[in-house]
């Protein structure tokens, strides 16, 4: 695996701890009421998003498991959705996507 992709993949690790960090203890009701927690969350789903675009398609190819351009998807949303993000679909990503995107990327760095 080149170096690039590696340090890609460990800011997308980073980043996603600490959205699991940011809303532990919370419930949905808890975070749709926390615009800080969300503001924070909403930054590092960007970035994910960011760094995910920047993995190489060869190393994409050979990890389709990971939702790629999901993420790098919901980069362009949260930056260019001026009239506000509905807190209850972060909330959904943060809850289903973000463990399982951990458990995964453990997987690849485990096996590099």
């Amino acid at each position: 695996m080149p170096k690039d992709n590696f340090i890609y993949l460990g800011h997308i690790m980073e980043r996603a701890e600490k959205i699991l960090r940011f809303i532990e203890g919370l419930d949905e009701r808890s975070f749709s009421n926390d615009e800080k927690t969300q503001s924070a969350v909403i930054r590092e789903l960007e970035v994910i998003g960011e760094a995910s675009k920047r993995i190489s398609e060869d190393f994409k190819n050979q990890h389709p498991i990971i939702p790629w351009k999901i993420m790098a998807g919901m980069r362009d949303i949260l930056i260019h959705n001026y009239e506000g993000v509905n807190p209850y679909r972060i909330w959904d990503t943060v809850q289903n996507d973000i463990p399982a995107l951990v458990t995964e990327l453990k997987k690849i760095i485990l096996n590099k």
